[in-house]
C-alpha cells in the first residue's frame, strides 16, 4: 500500500509541475503556473500523513515505510531545484528560452558541494522524520525496519561527497560555453 502511495505521489509531483509550466508558458497563465508547483508540499504532507496513519494502525514498518520519509527528505530538500530544472529545459523548448547550460570546471565543482550540502539537508530531514514516525507509533519491535534506514542515509551521503571530492580532485573539463544564468545539467 504505501509503496504504491510513494509512486501516486511521484507521478503527482511530476504532473503538478509539468502541469504549472504547460500552463505558464503555453496556456499564457503565470498565474496558474505557478500556484499548480506550490502544490507540491501538499503532495509530500499527504505521503507523510499516510505512513503515519498506516503504521500508527497497527502495520509492521516495512522498507517502504522507510523510502517514504526519505522520499519526503529528499523532495523537501530538492524539490525546489527539480522545479528549476525543469522550468530551464521547459522554457528552452517550448518558450524559446536559453539553452541549459552544462557546467564545467570550476562551476560543476562548486555545484558539486552544493548538492553535497542539499544532500545532507535531506538526510537530516529524512532522519528526523524517521524518528518522528518511531516516536509516534512507541513500539520499537513495530518499527525496527526504520532503523536501517540510517545506513542508506549515511551511504547516500558518502556517495554525494565522494562525487564532490572526485570533481574537486579532477574537475570537469572546462567547455567554450558560459555558465552563469542556469542550474547544473549532469
Amino acid at each position: 500500500m504505501i509503496l504504491g502511495i510513494i509512486v501516486v505521489c511521484e507521478i503527482g509531483f511530476w504532473a503538478v509541475i509539468v502541469l504549472g509550466l504547460f500552463a505558464h508558458y503555453i496556456l499564457k497563465s503565470p498565474r496558474f503556473g505557478l500556484a499548480l508547483p506550490s502544490m507540491a508540499p501538499v503532495i509530500d504532507l499527504v505521503l507523510l500523513i499516510t505512513t503515519a496513519v498506516h503504521l500508527r494502525s497497527g502495520a509492521e514498518a516495512e522498507w517502504a515505510h522507510g523510502l517514504a520519509a526519505v522520499y519526503v527528505g529528499f523532495s523537501v530538500a530538492y524539490g525546489h531545484q527539480m522545479i528549476r530544472w525543469a522550468d530551464i529545459h521547459f522554457a528552452h523548448r517550448f518558450a524559446d528560452g536559453p539553452a541549459p547550460i552544462r557546467l564545467s570546471g570550476a562551476d560543476y565543482t562548486l555545484a558539486c558541494w552544493k548538492d553535497m550540502a542539499r544532500t545532507l539537508l535531506a538526510a537530516a530531514i529524512s532522519a528526523l522524520v524517521l524518528v518522528g514516525l518511531v516516536w509516534l507509533v512507541g513500539n520499537a519491535t513495530q518499527t525496527s525496519e526504520l532503523q536501517g534506514r540510517y545506513r542508506i542515509l549515511l551511504l547516500i551521503c558518502g556517495v554525494e561527497l565522494f562525487w564532490a571530492v572526485s570533481y574537486t580532485i579532477w574537475p570537469r573539463p572546462i567547455t567554450q560555453r558560459s555558465a552563469t544564468a542556469c542550474t547544473p545539467v549532469r
